[in-house]
């Protein structure tokens, strides 16, 4: 039997103020090493990326949720990486929940400069067909394959 919807709402968590959460996780690796899918062990569960060079284009792998509340060091990542870097490749096979937030840094990304996304995963392809962005961003399947078009 379900609570009637009063005593549903009041058990439901406080809201967390944004310096009080736990913040996304940062890590680069900027010496050409790690390989593709090398760059981590295991994917964690709270939003993080990871950075490094491949075959001169800078990679930016997602893992996690991204929203308005955890997109930050995307954003950090892949304006930095736009700025001083001729091609940037974000691999998002890894990314399990983006939102319009995520979507509209991918747009203003590519607008910058040269953007590839690798392997999105079956939840981002979907907000890609929905919204039409499919016809803007330029996907490959490999690291590989985005740092040599």
């Amino acid at each position: 039997m379900t609570a009637p919807l009063g005593e549903r709402h009041s058990r439901r968590s406080p809201m967390v103020p944004w310096d009080e959460a736990v913040s996304p996780t940062l890590m680069s690796v900027a010496d050409g090493k790690p390989k593709p899918r090398q760059a981590i062990e295991r994917v964690p569960e709270q939003a993080s990326v990871y950075q490094y060079e491949w075959h001169g284009a800078w990679v930016v792998t997602a893992h996690g949720s991204f929203d308005m509340q955890t997109i930050s060091p995307l954003a950090d990542a892949l304006q930095a990486a736009v700025e001083r870097h001729p091609k940037v490749v974000l691999e998002a096979s890894g990314v399990t929940f983006a939102d319009s937030t995520f979507l509209n840094l991918l747009i203003l990304t590519h607008q910058r400069g040269t953007l590839r996304v690798v392997a999105p995963s079956r939840q981002v392809r979907r907000l890609y067909e929905l919204t039409g962005v499919d016809k803007i961003l330029e996907v490959r399947r490999t690291v590989d394959e985005a740092a040599h078009s």
